[in-house]
């Protein structure tokens, strides 16, 4: 049996109530780890959205404050970048206070608690107020994404990057890029794994009903061609592109409906871009989905995509959620390869893999797959098999307790890939 830790986690993205898209990975992370016995305690930034109880699916939540106007809390919650490309103004103005705000919020938890580790999400910031809060206790620092690009990208950012994971004795991170990235940046490379994201198998699966009922809610016929693809509207989703594959299709498959959902800074330019192309009747914007409901358009649509890219700032998502809820949910994918999407996806085995921004190379992949049912069918059925051999959230656990046992024993090397 496994030692139970008291655990204060750091974060500045969590989903704030029940559908909420932001942060949704760290959910199960946390609750999962709590289902295992470990006592976790959740500091991140309050919210005019936020609406945890203090005590939820057995994570305990401190939400802490760091303005008295409301409209300046822009310090996470995928908030505090303009389409993940530049800090909006706003958020490098209250950052000192919420950095000072959350590292004495997580400083009296981990004392109140008698910690017996701490575990710092996002490096920059989470990882850094970790780092400053943890005292002599053992740290532990998962990577996300934007984490490192931002330490990449800023030198404040960087040092503090690199002083927080030279103090880590074990680093998460969810693709080989962003681990290859920190090695970069410093951390060291016996003490920092890949472990992919996890997926909930019996929420994300196959169900014809859910095709039958969205279909039929949102006037798609059972016959139309539907690709489905959501995501923050930001320029490293690659969204764009998948817009102009769009416009290259809409002879070759008459019937073809994208229904692009989200939200973000790029969706003005995207609307204008499909009424420039002249599929504005092909493209469909509905808004947030919340997340309890994604799982029935997975299921409803022919093909999901997700034409994800390194933007032109060097930007790029770690590993998109909806890449694994895809698989699981036995509609084959279309997908780049950027960040570690390449990593989950077997080309021609478990989907389709295209290269970055190369709009004839996804429009081909979306047509052979809406052309061919038996491979559609093969795709869907070998990519759930292995979720479900290799890709669950149970999983995902596992290697997070193995890292807060390498952490607590000092750091001792572990499997690194």
């Amino acid at each position: 049996m496994s030692i139970r830790h008291r655990v204060v986690m750091v974060a500045t993205s969590y989903p704030r109530f029940d559908g909420d898209t932001v942060g949704t990975f760290m959910r199960p992370i946390a609750t999962g780890l709590a289902a295992r016995g470990h006592d976790v305690h959740m500091v991140l930034p309050w919210h005019p959205r936020l609406e945890r109880a203090p005590w939820h699916e057995g994570v305990h939540f401190h939400p802490f404050h760091y303005s008295p106007i409301d409209r300046w809390h822009v310090f996470g919650y995928a908030g505090a970048l303009q389409a993940d490309v530049r800090l909006r103004g706003t958020a490098v103005f209250v950052a000192p206070a919420a950095l000072v705000s959350g590292w004495r919020m997580a400083r009296r938890v981990a004392r109140d608690i008698d910690a017996t580790l701490v575990h710092g999400h996002w490096v920059i910031p989470g990882g850094a107020m970790a780092a400053w809060a943890a005292g002599s206790r053992p740290l532990v620092v998962s990577l996300h994404g934007s984490d490192v690009y931002v330490a990449e990208r800023h030198w404040p950012a960087r040092v503090a990057a690199r002083r927080t994971l030279h103090r880590a004795r074990a680093i998460v991170a969810c693709s080989d890029d962003l681990r290859q990235r920190a090695i970069g940046l410093g951390a060291d490379p016996s003490r920092i794994e890949t472990v992919p994201y996890g997926v909930d198998t019996g929420r994300f699966a196959p169900d014809p009903g859910a095709r039958t009922r969205i279909r039929a809610a949102h006037g798609l016929a059972d016959d139309d061609a539907v690709v489905f693809a959501i995501g923050r509207f930001v320029r490293k989703k690659g969204f764009e592109y998948l817009v102009e594959a769009i416009a290259q299709l809409k002879t070759r498959v008459p019937n073809l409906q994208l229904v692009l959902a989200g939200w973000g800074d790029c969706e003005p330019s995207l609307r204008s871009l499909a009424t420039q192309l002249g599929v504005s009747d092909r493209v469909r914007f509905p808004g947030v989905i919340p997340h309890d409901v994604v799982p029935d358009w997975l299921a409803a649509a022919d093909v999901i995509a997700v034409p994800s890219v390194r933007d032109d700032a060097g930007n790029v998502d770690g590993l998109p959620n909806v890449v694994l809820e895809g698989l699981a949910s036995g509609t084959p994918v279309v997908a780049t390869t950027a960040g570690g999407i390449g990593s989950v996806i077997a080309d021609g085995a478990t989907g389709l893999l295209v290269p970055e921004r190369d709009v004839t190379a996804l429009a081909d992949a979306i047509a052979r797959l809406l052309g061919d049912a038996s491979l559609r069918r093969e795709l869907g059925q070998d990519a759930r098999a292995a979720m479900e051999r290799t890709g669950t959230w149970s999983q995902v656990i596992d290697r997070y307790e193995a890292a807060y046992a390498r952490a607590v024993a000092g750091g001792a090397t572990g499997d690194t890939h």
